[in-house]
């Protein structure tokens, strides 16, 4: 198979690596209130093993990504397919709250950082031409598991416990997770070193990983990714635990997030293809304004067809925006070192997520409702628009002009 045809393969791969792995570890929300009624444990401190896992990703993201500039992908996400498969089943065994935030915040935190940005990393080298269409569909991939891997959560917990329930997804994860793992390959053009300074830009090629890190554009992407995961964070962890407390049955609510799912894949491919023509910022920034409008609007939700309604337009949206990162430090940053950048955008976008779980439970807790979780993250989605109009690209080096001597 030609690369032309085998970077599709990498595609798919991806997609559905995200698929699973996304899907494990966002069966929490659905879960919640199971291990609640069975433990005893609280809310916070079970929404914070959540708030844990986003941490060990930020940590992770940046760790994996340098690992897959080195050693490549498969390395990096078969060890990844591998330790989430483990901290599944250990999980299922654990019989106090300390230790359930430690083997899901830790270790399943740390096996999803093994995913997002080496995978990303990976398709960017692939593609020059329809990458952000390309990178948007193992995004819709991800986005799949909302559609897939909620539903099947749904229904392991209303058949199972949550101890064989999670004895199940951790065969399913090596199930699916470790043979795919063998089909990710390096970029055709990072196959040597010439190859590889030869993919980069002619401003790019003296840049150091340092500079990268610290040097404006990085930053400025770096602090949206965050404020941009922390809008999100809190609705797509609590919307269906507010909708129970709305009066909504389980089932149906666990719906909404598989329409928040459906239209995160539309959105995905949408902001792909347009990114495409239009370019990747001017859309992000007109993305992340109507994802903070649509999580106020979760404030307002108190029916089945106005949470379906929220559910379309944020999930749209805030999907949508997500791939736009990776196509932004592709067009930045050295290919070479795109599993670092990529790795330390998404680690500042794991510190954000890691604050809506959180945010949430000490909210409900405290009041008795999510109502202030969805105010305050229509405010933090404000300060993200702020933040990316101040995204400046790197000057491009202007090629010496050649004077005719007389």
């Amino acid at each position: 198979m030609t690369n032309g045809n085998y970077r599709w393969v990498i595609v798919a791969a991806g997609g559905t690596l995200g698929c699973v792995a996304i899907g494990c570890l966002f069966s929490l929300p659905v879960f919640i209130i199971p291990i609640n009624e069975s433990t005893g444990w609280s809310r916070t401190g079970i929404s914070g093993a959540m708030t844990f896992a986003f941490l060990s990703m930020a940590l992770g993201s940046i760790l994996w990504g340098m690992l897959t500039d080195r050693f490549g992908p498969r390395l990096v996400v078969l060890a990844g397919a591998v330790l989430l498969a483990t901290s599944l089943y250990v999980l299922s065994l654990v019989q106090s709250l300390t230790a359930f935030q430690f083997i899901y915040g830790a270790l399943i935190g740390s096996s999803m950082a093994a995913f997002f940005a080496p995978m990303m990393a990976t398709v960017t080298g692939w593609f020059d031409t329809h990458r952000s269409l390309a990178v948007s569909l193992v995004s819709a991939g991800m986005g799949m598991a909302p559609v897939t891997m909620s539903p099947f959560a749904a229904f392991l917990i209303s058949t199972y416990d949550w101890r064989t329930s999670y004895q199940i997804m951790a065969v399913i994860a090596a199930v699916i997770l470790i043979p795919l793992a063998f089909l990710l390959r390096r970029p055709p053009s990072l196959a040597s070193a010439q190859m590889a300074a030869s993919a980069d830009l002619p401003e790019q090629r003296s840049m150091t990983t340092r500079t990268a890190l610290t040097s404006y554009p990085f930053i400025i992407l770096a602090l949206t990714n965050f404020f941009c995961c922390a809008t999100h964070s809190g609705p797509i962890f609590h919307t269906v635990s507010y909708a129970i407390a709305c009066g909504i049955p389980a089932m149906a609510a666990v719906t909404i997030y598989s329409v928040e799912g459906i239209a995160g894949m539309a959105g995905r491919l949408g902001f792909g293809v347009l990114a495409d023509k239009l370019g990747a910022k001017r859309l992000l920034v007109s993305g992340l304004l109507i994802q903070a409008v649509g999580a106020l609007g979760y404030f307002y939700a108190h029916d089945l067809a106005t949470f379906y309604t929220v559910a379309t337009v944020f999930g749209f949206v805030y999907a949508g925006t997500m791939p736009l990162y990776a196509v932004l430090a592709r067009e930045n940053f050295p290919l070479r070192m795109m599993g670092t950048i990529i790795g330390g955008t998404s680690m500042a976008g794991s510190l954000g997520m890691a604050t809506g779980p959180l945010l949430g439970g000490w909210i409900f807790d405290t009041t008795g409702d999510y109502g202030w979780l969805y105010i305050a993250c229509f405010g933090m989605g404000i300060g993200a628009v702020l933040i990316s109009l101040m995204f400046r690209p790197f000057p491009a080096q202007q090629e010496p002009v050649l004077v005719p001597s007389r």
